[in-house]
């Protein structure tokens, strides 16, 4: 097993808010509030996911967070948290979420 540099930390959260973010360099971004549970407390992330999710079918989503990553600022607002994603075949992410509900803030393992 090869060791990472840096051990990613990645927690379950609930999306609590989703809207599009046109002010984005790249197309088809989404901004998310998102709630990683009372200990970890609510973040935003900015997101390439309109493509497959309109934001109002976000709100409500159980999703997984990378979030010992530092955060990054995209047209001025402030990303905390990389939510998880595969690229589809034309390279569009698609989420990462849990099958069944989970406590938030749970840690993958």
């Amino acid at each position: 097993m090869v060791e990472s540099p840096f051990d990613v930390e990645i927690r379950v959260g609930e999306v609590l808010e989703a809207e599009a973010f046109p002010e984005a360099n790249k197309p088809k971004m989404t901004k998310l509030r998102i709630d990683l549970g009372e200990e970890h407390g609510e973040v935003q992330s900015a997101a390439q996911y309109d493509h497959h999710y309109d934001p109002d079918e976000l709100e409500g989503r159980q999703v997984l967070c990378a979030t010992n990553l530092g955060s990054v600022r995209i047209a001025g607002f402030k990303s905390e948290v990389l939510t998880v994603g595969v690229p589809d075949d034309e390279e569009f992410p698609v989420l990462v979420e849990p099958e069944q509900p989970v406590s938030l803030g749970s840690v993958l393992f």
